[in-house]
């Protein structure tokens, strides 16, 4: 059979198409059509037509650059739970690390030691007056603690705020009990008229 031969493998129709039917590569095509995959030989203009036919844009991959722009600096999420908190103004060890735990916070055992010796004597009540006795000695044990505040550098655990509140609650809190100790009835050590109606309003 010769070229030109209707019916044979280079014969063409009058439109230039191929009337032997289906090539090697429409064979191809048809194989791929019906696999669901491109032929090997399909280009990116290829996927980016059907992309266009079936009315999606066409992906375009994003610079890894300008994606972290975007996103922004990576930032650590908050703990849920708070683990430890900042130590108060003047609140470390009154002693050098190599001293024992009673020297490091004497400051703190001697107010404790003070205020423990006047609930001993307001409790066992060993003398006339003792109660009155041992509420000044209740208050002259955190007025001290407010001296030591504000004397030493470090006073290890008396500290629990800045230096000024454990002053200011330490001084108020002390005078407080000692004036109330030295007008408290029978037989007021000390007489402040003012006071002693304010007392007196404030008990009836």
């Amino acid at each position: 059979m010769t070229p030109g031969t209707p019916g044979g493998p280079d014969a063409t129709t009058g439109d230039g198409v191929p009337s032997g039917g289906a090539t090697a590569d429409g064979a191809a095509a048809d194989a791929a059509a019906s696999e669901g995959t491109a032929p090997e030989g399909a280009t990116a203009d290829g996927a980016d037509a059907t992309a266009s036919a079936s009315g999606a844009a066409p992906a375009v991959a994003e610079p890894a650059a300008e994606a972290g722009a975007k996103r922004g600096p990576w930032k650590r999420p908050a703990p849920g739970l708070t683990t430890d908190t900042a130590r108060p103004e003047g609140g470390g060890r009154a002693a050098p690390g190599d001293a024992s735990a009673p020297a490091r916070q004497w400051p703190l055992l001697t107010v404790l030691g003070l205020a423990g010796i006047g609930l001993l004597v307001v409790g066992t009540d060993p003398f006339p007056q003792a109660f009155r006795v041992g509420a000044i000695v209740v208050g002259v044990a955190l007025l001290a603690g407010a001296a030591l505040r504000r004397v030493l550098p470090s006073v290890g655990m008396l500290a629990v705020r800045s230096r000024f509140t454990d002053m200011i609650t330490y001084g108020v809190m002390g005078s407080l009990i000692v004036l109330l100790a030295l007008m408290v009835q029978p037989e007021p050590w000390l007489r402040i008229p003012f006071l002693e109606d304010v007392l007196h309003l404030t008990v009836t």
